[in-house]
């Protein structure tokens, strides 16, 4: 199953409002979803979006995908720099001990 972070359109005609989810990739973009991360209002730009910044690493680090639009906001609320961070600790452990083994 490949999971993706991506939106799910809730606005009125000509008046969009998305929900960010963790969604199966095979579902339709308004159809079932595994998990609600946030909510994004693009009439208040991207900063102003709420996320659950927990809920969304967790999806990151179990290898979610997000579309380009949620990598956009992830950016703007620096999620992007949290969920590197993370990665990036993990491999320099594994180099450290090889290091130590030698």
């Amino acid at each position: 199953m490949a999971v993706k972070i991506r939106l799910t359109r809730i606005g009125r005609h000509k008046d969009p409002f998305y929900r960010i989810v963790a969604a199966d990739s095979r579902y339709a973009r308004d159809g079932r979803y595994i998990e609600q991360i946030g909510y994004f209002d693009p009439q208040n730009g991207v900063e102003n979006a709420t996320i659950d910044e927990e809920l969304a690493l967790k999806w990151l680090n179990l290898g979610a995908q997000p579309s380009d639009t949620v990598k956009a906001v992830f950016k703007a609320k620096g999620l992007n720099a949290k969920h590197a961070g993370v990665e990036d600790k993990k491999p320099a452990k594994k180099a450290a001990k090889k290091v130590e083994e030698k």
